[in-house]
């Protein structure tokens, strides 16, 4: 009981140290609030990006934590026009042979959770199709090689009756986007309307109405799952592969098609719950409804959510005075903290699937996923400044 008393005063201290207008640095200490210009975020992306690329070979798999890295790269060169990071991507897609998980059988194909070749229909496969796609996108001569693979186990996959590919809420960032960019390259209907089939599933399973927030899984819902202090654990990173899979997603709905209104109420729901949760720092914990669980910055979980936030007020569907303070604050954590002088991004949670009580997460801890996540946001926090000021 002591120990709540104590963060609920923290808490509240916080919040009218934000309410005077004060951004505060990560030691919960105020922090310079200049105004944020493009050429900084763009010098903070290519010190991010460069790093990685400098001190990792393209030469990796295609599963989800590399896959999700190379969202952020091609977000990185539709802004910059820098052809270093597409020849990167391109080089990894080669080395993938353009491929996911390798299994040609069908029958053995499997979307429970697994790193084999037979798991092709298991989502965290299927993300580096949204790379394939955007690289076919920009050949000239649009060779279909670069998205045969994505071709065959998508149109495979819709044929089924099946509605329930995505159990676990990483998901739905690793396989939406792929259905809208395949329906933008081929006109098939039906890839948006399995999209909303698929997605009914999902939120019907792992949405918090009272919360407005995603449980990663069926394991995690409350009260079958609590947190250290006996609430509903929600995930910060599992709620931003979410969050920013959204914003992608309504990238390329049509206002028209029946399950938009649901994509964009859940994102905009989304929106007021981590808000409220955001930290006086900037960043969210793991567990995001309860800090004392597993406390600390996490960067992954905040770069997805500065990402969907700067998306929403970019495309009209947020209001920007009442969410541009939130990404000033996650931005000067990200910018300012996470972010090392010599390129490393630190503060990212490494592989899992739930806030971790004890787990180490300081400013060595790095990983593919969370510095494609700082490039979408960054990407999109630049696109922001072509038309508002931030700071």
């Amino acid at each position: 009981m002591m120990r709540r008393r104590l963060y609920l005063k923290a808490a509240l201290a916080g919040v009218a140290a934000m309410s005077a207008g004060c951004t505060l640095g990560v030691a919960g200490k105020p922090a310079a609030t200049g105004a944020v210009t493009k050429a900084g975020v763009l010098s903070s992306l290519r010190l991010a990006n460069d790093y990685w690329q400098r001190n990792n070979s393209p030469a990796l798999w295609s599963f989800w934590d590399v896959a999700a890295y190379h969202t952020g790269n091609m977000e990185a060169y539709f802004l910059t026009g820098d052809e270093r990071y597409r020849q990167y991507s391109t080089a990894w897609a080669e080395h993938n042979q353009w491929s996911s998980a390798r299994s040609d059988v069908k029958a053995a194909w499997k979307y429970t959770y697994g790193e084999t070749s037979e798991h092709v229909l298991f989502g965290d496969w299927q993300v580096c199709f949204q790379t394939y796609i955007d690289l076919y996108q920009l050949d000239p001569v649009k060779d279909p090689r670069k998205i045969a693979r994505a071709r065959e186990v998508m149109e495979y996959q819709i044929g089924t009756p099946n509605n329930d590919y995505w159990w676990w809420a990483d998901g739905l960032y690793m396989v939406m986007p792929v259905m809208t960019k395949l329906y933008k390259v081929t006109g098939d209907h039906r890839y948006l309307d399995k999209l909303q089939e698929y997605f009914l599933f999902a939120d019907k399973l792992m949405y918090d109405a009272d919360a407005g927030l995603y449980y990663r899984d069926a394991k995690y819902i409350y009260p079958k799952h609590k947190s250290s202090n006996g609430g509903k654990d929600f995930w910060a990173r599992g709620d931003g592969w979410v969050f920013a899979g959204l914003a992608k997603t309504l990238t390329d709905v049509p206002a028209s098609h029946p399950g938009y209104a649901l994509y964009l109420e859940r994102f905009q729901r989304m929106a007021k719950a981590l808000k409220a949760a955001q930290r006086p720092e900037g960043y969210w914990t793991r567990s995001l409804l309860d800090p004392a669980h597993a406390p600390g910055p996490e960067t992954s979980g905040t770069a997805f959510f500065t990402y969907a936030y700067l998306w929403g007020m970019n495309h009209g569907l947020l209001d920007k005075a009442e969410y541009a303070p939130v990404v000033q604050r996650s931005w000067q954590y990200l910018s300012k903290t996470a972010l090392q002088p010599d390129g490393k991004l630190g503060y990212v949670q490494p592989i899992g699937e739930r806030a971790i009580p004890g787990q180490v997460v300081d400013q060595n801890a790095t990983a593919s996923f969370g510095v494609g996540a700082f490039l979408l946001a960054a990407a999109e926090l630049a696109r922001f400044l072509d038309q508002h000021t931030l700071g």
